[in-house]
């Protein structure tokens, strides 16, 4: 069945990956962003410019669509300077979120899925709570699957590091960590990567699973999702194999400049391994043991912008 699908965040990684893959299905599918995409495959969808957090998208404009994608969202890197962190993400994250779903679900879509954050269900409670970003991610998701109802569908796909490109659109943490296995970065000393580990997986993988999520995802529930489980020293192993070098990351508990604390929000320390549950897997129907080969194809992409 054909469906007309919004997505807000598609001219991101996730958002960008999901919306290519699913009109490579058929759909009619338009992203929804603050900014359009200038160039790339992502240019040339239908764009519904605004932001969920004002009223730049209104019933009008929702009704033109019978499924939401959600692949946006605020974090760190949007805090205003000098703003309060929990204050800020709760009007963000933990009460905008939610009403633009709530809006969704009135203007007639009736099948939705929201992109969540790992961190909210594989870091301790009391670390959640001690934040006010993971605090409001976990809202945001219970307030979302909390409209769960018959005539509208809702789930929520709880992403882990995920890793990809599309021409046209940046991602900053990907092309530094290329960067800095080429030596642009920090050039002198051995190639070193924080200390702990994280679930990662392609973003082809993940939009595979929004497909999947949007044909078969029940209603209300939540899904970890995932692939490889590396250290990070493992995952800067793939970036220097891709580049052609020998050299091997050494883990070291210090601050680095490719992989900052703040994007490292369990701690750079903090080992996060799991194994995705088969049955999900089946469900939502993505390749798994893909987070490889999505280094392999992006790490030249990556490069070719910084040489």
């Amino acid at each position: 069945m054909t469906r007309k699908i919004l997505i807000v965040g598609g001219n991101g990684l996730i958002g960008g990956a999901a919306a290519l893959h699913l009109a490579d299905l058929g759909h009619a599918v338009t992203i929804c962003g603050r900014t359009p995409p200038r160039t790339g495959p992502l240019a040339g969808l239908p764009l519904l410019r605004g932001s969920f957090l004002d009223d730049s998208i209104g019933m009008t404009d929702l009704r033109q669509f019978d499924t939401l994608v959600f692949a946006a969202g605020n974090d760190l890197r949007q805090l205003p300077a000098g703003a309060d962190e929990r204050a800020y993400f709760h009007a963000a994250n933990s009460i905008g979120i939610p009403a633009f779903f709530r809006r969704a679900r009135d203007a007639g879509i009736d099948r939705a899925v929201y992109v969540g954050s790992y961190y909210s269900i594989v870091v301790p409670q009391e670390q959640v709570d001690a934040g006010g970003y993971m605090t409001s991610r976990r809202a945001a998701d219970e307030g979302v699957r909390a409209l769960a109802a018959p005539g509208f569908s809702v789930c929520t796909l709880q992403s882990p590091f995920t890793i990809g490109h599309i021409e046209g659109i940046g991602a900053r943490q990907l092309e530094a960590i290329t960067a800095y296995c080429l030596r642009k970065i920090d050039p002198e000393g051995p190639r070193y990567a924080p200390p702990g580990a994280s679930n990662f997986m392609s973003t082809r993988s993940f939009a595979q699973a929004i497909a999947g999520a949007i044909a078969r995802g029940e209603s209300g529930a939540s899904y970890l999702m995932g692939d490889r489980s590396w250290s990070y020293a493992q995952y800067f192993d793939e970036f220097l194999k891709a580049l052609g070098s020998d050299e091997r990351a050494v883990p070291r508990d210090a601050p680095h400049p490719a992989m900052p604390d703040i994007s490292l929000f369990a701690g750079r320390a903090t080992s996060i391994r799991y194994e995705p549950d088969p049955a999900m897997v089946a469900l939502l129907d993505y390749d798994l043991d893909d987070a490889g080969r999505a280094i392999q194809d992006m790490v030249p992409y990556y490069a070719s912008l910084i040489r």
